[in-house]
């Protein structure tokens, strides 16, 4: 690995890191309680339903025994901590991770539609997104960096070799000898 050979020099990690910031962006993530709203068990009452209960909850805690009472049995986890929005948006949809993403933490909030039908929710707490600094990932930093020379190391040792070669494609063949090696001169 020619790429691999060369160690490269902090400044140049850190004019690399520069330009590509983004790559190492972290995002926001965000831990909440939610109740869920089934439309096989409510059919189109599930949103409606989840309003009436918003309005139950109002100013009652994260924990109220209330809250359990009121919504269906979720397949999945009642509480997720410390989530970042591409999770979300696999786990209930893009448009339920938006949302959530919006909101505000210390109250419950909805109804909120996903993949699986309607929600309440309450953020515990949110941790936004940032971009650390290199010298907290710099050795993420370097292994990018080596993984992007070696990824044009390659690139142009294919390109080298690929310029001492012409590739040279027979002609297709008419239609006249497609039908011979067929079998579909037309005689029977």
């Amino acid at each position: 690995d020619v790429a691999a050979a060369r160690e490269p020099k902090t400044a140049e990690l850190k004019g690399w890191f520069e330009k590509n910031k983004a790559m190492f962006a972290q995002p926001s993530r965000v831990s909440f309680r939610h109740l869920y709203f089934s439309p096989d068990r409510r059919g189109n009452h599930a949103r409606d339903d989840a309003a009436t209960a918003l309005a139950r909850l109002a100013g009652q805690p994260q924990d109220a025994k209330l809250a359990a009472t009121l919504a269906d049995p979720f397949m999945f986890q009642d509480f997720y901590r410390d989530r970042a929005p591409d999770y979300l948006g696999k786990e209930f949809g893009p448009q339920f991770a938006q949302t959530v993403a919006k909101l505000a933490p210390g109250s419950w909030q909805g109804p909120i539609e996903s993949g699986f039908g309607w929600h309440l929710v309450f953020i515990d707490t949110v941790i936004p997104g940032r971009l650390p600094a290199f010298e907290e990932i710099e050795p993420d930093v370097k292994t990018a960096w080596l993984r992007e020379q070696k990824a044009l190391a390659w690139a142009k040792a294919y390109e080298e070799m690929r310029a001492k070669y012409t590739v040279l494609l027979p002609a297709p063949p008419s239609s006249a000898e497609v039908k011979q090696s067929t079998g579909n001169s037309g005689r029977r």
